[in-house]
């Protein structure tokens, strides 16, 4: 017996702790659980977190080897947070080493220490749009003023500023100079004090009736789905409820899916609540994300506003946790650990003895089913705020009909009755690029990846053929490839095709794009949206992004290009996503005092789905659709874990799942079914074959120890070391 020792979490593909010595000339009683430990692997070194001090040791005391060093003075991760993340390694079966490492900022995984909540930095003293103003003609003052404009509290830190500003010095001298910019010390903000404002909205019934329910449940453990339609208010019922938690002491952890949603959403908030509201999200560079990090765990800042893996951090009082969109599949981590944040959030909320609200206007079927099975109550905002009301939709029937980039012919009369009206119009399609293919008209050649069995797209912009899969890029070609002909025709419709056509209709109207080209570079897309609400009538053409959380009040027609794509798909969750994005979408239309109209182009007008969507809205659909998913014994009437391979070589992923699944006939439960191993829809990615296989339950309880067995018997076959492979419990993407 050795004592005492180290149990650590490595971010390894390893799974299980590892015991290790204390290193050199430290205590172990000095080693507190929590903190990070750097320690020898193999030829290496690495960083990892440690998870207890134990007595015992599976392993020989000659082979213990001895940590290299503490590198922290205090525990980053308490005990109730490491217990959540153990919880979190079991259920995902996935290395717990990893997922410790997920609950930190990307510097803290190395062997850097944390940054002083206390750093200089600069801070914009006069608004944007009159520091902007006075630096017009000047490119690299102007370019310094909008970085800061883009960031948190808009201040940045001074080494961060320099570096992203190209040692940008002299610049940042003559901004100290003309008054614009002053300096300051970020991360040590105090709270600042909401800024007196316009009188708080009247609550209508609804929106009184869900605070009231979720306040008399703080302080004790409910799951609310909070149901409201596009437009209905809920993120004023969020800000009320923030406001109780906060008066109580708490921290509210708010999750978005997105990055776009962020901004404007903190912006809501720190108007209402003041200073005090942090953001994390993957557009902040590490030392901002860092000491964010650093305020929310120390409690420094109570309102934590964040994209997916913000469900992970550390947070300290947790009192509330709200999740907004909760059915976007953007929760779900596809590459690496694979995870759901919105299903975490409510583990997250249970084991903090706190509500969790889950808000939508299209909720989730998993929601629906947990609202049916009396494990959420649901929260009806049915009323539009502010009196508006929602839109009329109609189907226009496109077959037989000319297009013209996609457009029909009355779709574009009504854009065009639109803008003279001077309101604006929405116009969607979810597919950015200029044409999803580059065909030639002589010999039938067609833009492949070479790296996928998916075509590149057109992007004009760019002058590139691009695989929107894999990132593959080429030049457009002027002449075939295969045959020398200079015919090459882009086939189909994106963005940016939608964007030519409808400026040389309406030349002498704005004409605002977004979608992940038009808004890659920092702080681009709150410029597009205060171009929106500043350009009168206007044309908007974007993506999903345009679909989510947005208020515009002058749109009073969306017009939808294609919604024929998730009628006919394999996966059996795509009429349901089709469904979401078209109400998403069409919540964009009259939200102001004008009525919306929403016009959806579809070849198959008489499809039962778009029938009962027409007809009924989403609780119609959802119930139809909801009775297939019964009948089918599909999610969410069952669950089940999709374990994925691929290799370079084609035969080698399904030789691996094959063995796996003669290895577990024999042993399935009752209730348990193994489908495949088959291809995987699109066979070949990235230069990598792929095949799936998986397993089915209709009890959570069956299936778990069997994916435990499934994992050991994977991790000994001969073959597994010829592939790539990869566990994904509640799976969401099949591709």
């Amino acid at each position: 017996m050795v004592s005492p020792l180290l149990r650590i979490a490595l971010p390894v593909p390893v799974h299980g702790l590892f015991d290790y010595l204390p290193p050199p000339g430290v205590m172990a009683e000095d080693c507190e659980p929590g903190m990070r430990v750097e320690v020898p692997f193999g030829p290496s070194r690495r960083i990892g977190v440690l998870v207890e001090r134990v007595n015992d040791s599976p392993v020989p005391p000659e082979r213990l080897r001895p940590a290299c060093r503490l590198l922290d003075s205090a525990p980053l991760l308490d005990d109730v947070h490491r217990d959540f993340l153990a919880w979190v390694a079991a259920y995902y079966h996935h290395g717990i080493g990893e997922v410790f490492a997920s609950a930190l900022p990307l510097r803290l995984r190395k062997r850097a220490e944390p940054l002083p909540l206390r750093a200089p930095g600069y801070a914009l003293a006069v608004g944007p749009a009159e520091a902007l103003a006075q630096v017009a003609r000047a490119p690299r003052q102007r370019e310094l003023i909008e970085r800061l404009a883009a960031a948190p509290g808009r201040r940045q830190l001074r080494a961060e500023l320099r570096v992203q500003g190209g040692d940008a010095g002299a610049v940042i001298r003559r901004l100290l100079a003309k008054g614009l910019i002053v300096e300051c010390e970020l991360g040590e903000v105090d709270a600042e004090t909401p800024v007196p404002g316009s009188p708080l909205p009247v609550l209508h019934a609804e929106q009184a009736a869900a605070v009231q329910a979720v306040s008399e449940a703080l302080g004790g453990f409910a799951a609310f789905l909070l149901q409201g339609v596009t437009g209905s208010g809920k993120t004023e019922v969020y800000l009320r409820l923030a406001e109780q938690v906060l008066a109580r002491g708490d921290s509210v952890l708010v999750l978005v899916p997105e990055i776009a949603l962020t901004p404007q959403l903190a912006r809501r908030f720190a108007e209402r609540l003041g200073g005090g509201v942090a953001l994390l999200h993957s557009g902040l560079n590490d030392s901002e994300r860092e000491l964010a990090w650093q305020r929310v765990r120390l409690g420094r800042d109570r309102v934590v506003l964040g994209t997916r893996s913000t469900v992970l951090y550390p947070i300290d009082r947790l009192g509330l946790v709200i999740v907004d969109e909760e059915h976007d599949t953007s929760f779900k981590q596809q590459e690496g650990f694979r995870y759901s944040a919105r299903d975490l959030a409510v583990i997250r909320a249970r084991r903090a003895g706190c509500p969790v609200v889950l808000g939508s206007a299209t909720p989730s079927f998993e929601s629906l089913r947990n609202v049916e099975l009396g494990r959420y109550r649901r929260l009806w905002l049915r009323q539009r705020a502010g009196g508006a009301q929602p839109p009329e939709v109609r189907l226009l029937d496109i077959r037989d009909q000319p297009l013209r980039s996609g457009l029909s012919d009355p779709l574009l009369r009504e854009i065009g009755q639109t803008l003279a009206a001077g309101e604006q119009v929405m116009v969607f399609l979810n597919r950015r690029g200029y044409a999803p293919v580059l065909a030639c008209h002589a010999c039938g050649w067609v833009s492949d990846c070479p790296r996928c069995d998916a075509r590149q797209t057109v992007h004009r912009g760019h002058g590139l053929l691009w695989c929107h899969h894999c990132g593959s890029q080429r030049r457009v070609p002027a002449q075939c490839p295969a045959c020398g002909s200079p015919e090459l025709r882009p086939l189909g419709q994106g963005t940016e095709r939608i964007e030519q056509l409808l400026a040389a209709e309406f030349p002498d109207v704005p004409l605002i794009r977004i979608d992940r080209d038009a808004t890659a570079r920092k702080g681009s897309l709150d410029r597009l949206l205060a171009q929106v609400h500043a350009a009168g009538a206007a044309l908007l053409v974007g993506t999903q992004m345009l679909a989510k959380g947005h208020h515009f009040p002058d749109v009073t027609l969306v017009g939808v290009v294609d919604a024929d794509g998730g009628l006919f798909s394999a996966d059996f969750r795509a009429p349901e996503r089709m469904a979401q994005l078209l109400v998403q979408v069409a919540g964009r239309a009259g939200r102001g005092e004008k009525p919306g109209r929403v016009l959806i182009q579809t070849r198959y007008p008489e499809h039962p789905l778009l029938q009962v969507l027409v007809r009924e809205g989403y609780e119609g659909f959802a119930r139809a659709a909801l009775r297939e998913r019964a009948e089918a014994g599909w999610p969410p009437f069952s669950h089940q874990a999709l374990l994925r391979a691929e290799a370079t070589q084609a035969e080698r992923p399904q030789a691996f799942l094959q063995g796996l699944a003669d290895a577990l006939a024999g042993e399935l439960p009752e209730g348990v079914e193994l489908w495949g191993p088959v291809p995987a829809p699109m066979q070949r990615r990235q230069g990598r074959y792929r095949a799936h296989l998986l397993v089915q339950a209709s009890r959570r309880e069956a299936l778990h120890p069997l994916l435990d067995r499934l994992l050991s018997i994977a991790r000994a076959l001969p073959e597994a070391r010829r592939v790539r492979w990869s566990l994904d419990v509640d799976p969401v993407d099949g591709l």
